[in-house]
């Protein structure tokens, strides 16, 4: 396939001179990069890694490209140090990603500050980072005078889904002011970074701004234990399953996800049957309904006009799709419960929960 734009990339998603009208946030680590950060070795190895040699996690790239045809604003915020910036931004660069904004952790900073919390500490940082990004957008409105709407990426090693559901759920009005300095205080936040949360918290326009959080099953942890924080959060085993989720969304076009699909089969050697047991796994979960199935069927049988790589992958893949659409039942709607983020701040993240286990 051909990796320039072409007329079926253009979406809905697109921006417009006025701002976006989508944005897409991501991690970085183990949700783009395959990085470990448990030891002292781990993280020096990734300090002294080349561009060249740092890994992504099959498929993000790919998916990454296809959000900036769809003319999605990609910002990035990460607990990666930020002494990698260089290097980060070369890689991006070499994997061909656009992107609007790149965050990074000042640990350097707060290791001479002796704000040693915060360096695995993830609630005080990337809470109040989205909260910011969100009011630094040229407009939280479109043209048409909507919200501008988000997914956020993210993975299972830390606290993506907790921090991320406690940011969609600010940003729509549901916790306040106060709940949110009592969450964050049980979750070991510095006070600077609540009295920052607060105050871009305050200046955020309320409203259903994020559609989708999608969590790569990084550490293969079960789908269910995300099912506290309800159907908006969408864990996901490989990047196919993700943008079939933004497609049926509308928010890619089906080009885009069989792009997706055939970077998998052809630089990462993954079955094309399998990957359409993807779907059928994302059904079963209740987070896609099959009606973008003949818009994927479609846009295969017009790439069969040219020669592709992995054709054979994506014939059994859309082969597969087809025969299990009739299969198919659309998702059960289910009432969304209120999340008990004051609950889940003692133990949002991972390593706290093992240290108490011990």
């Amino acid at each position: 396939m051909s990796t320039d734009d072409t007329r079926e990339d253009k979406v809905a998603a697109g921006s417009g001179p006025a701002g976006p009208t989508f944005v897409a946030r991501w991690d970085l680590d183990k949700t783009y990069l395959r990085t470990d950060f448990d030891t002292l070795r781990d993280l020096l190895r990734t300090a002294v890694e080349r561009p060249d040699q740092k890994r992504t996690v099959p498929g993000a790239a790919a998916l990454l490209r296809e959000l900036g045809r769809a003319g999605v604003e990609t910002h990035i915020l990460s607990g990666s140090p930020d002494q990698l910036r260089s290097r980060i931004v070369q890689k991006l660069r070499l994997d061909g990603v656009r992107w609007a904004s790149l965050t990074l952790k000042p640990n350097l900073q707060n290791l001479l500050r002796l704000r040693f919390r915060a360096l695995r500490g993830q609630l005080g940082y990337k809470l109040p980072a989205l909260l910011r990004g969100r009011c630094e957008l040229v407009a939280q409105r479109d043209g048409s005078g909507a919200l501008v709407r988000e997914v956020l990426l993210g993975d299972d090693a830390e606290a993506d889904a907790f921090v991320y559901s406690l940011y969609a759920d600010v940003c729509e009005g549901k916790v306040s002011l106060e709940d949110l300095t009592r969450i964050m205080r049980l979750g070991h936040a510095y006070g600077d970074t609540i009295l920052d949360a607060r105050r871009f918290a305050s200046y955020v326009e309320k409203g259903p701004v994020v559609e989708r959080i999608l969590i790569h099953l990084d550490r293969q942890s079960s789908p269910s234990d995300f099912r506290i924080f309800g159907g908006r959060v969408v864990p996901f085993y490989n990047y196919l399953q993700a943008a079939l989720v933004l497609h049926e969304g509308g928010r890619i076009p089906p080009f885009g996800v069989l792009r997706v699909a055939q970077d998998l089969v052809v630089a990462h050697n993954f079955d094309g049957a399998a990957l359409a047991r993807s779907y059928l796994d994302l059904s079963r979960r209740g987070h896609v309904s099959g009606r973008g199935i003949p818009e994927i069927v479609a846009a295969y049988e017009e790439l069969t006009q040219r020669r592709v790589g992995g054709a054979s992958d994506l014939r059994a893949m859309v082969a597969e799709l087809e025969r299990m659409a009739a299969e198919l039942r659309p998702p059960v709607e289910r009432p969304s419960q209120p999340v008990d983020y004051e609950a889940l701040a003692t133990v949002h993240n991972p390593r706290v929960r093992r240290h108490k286990r011990r």
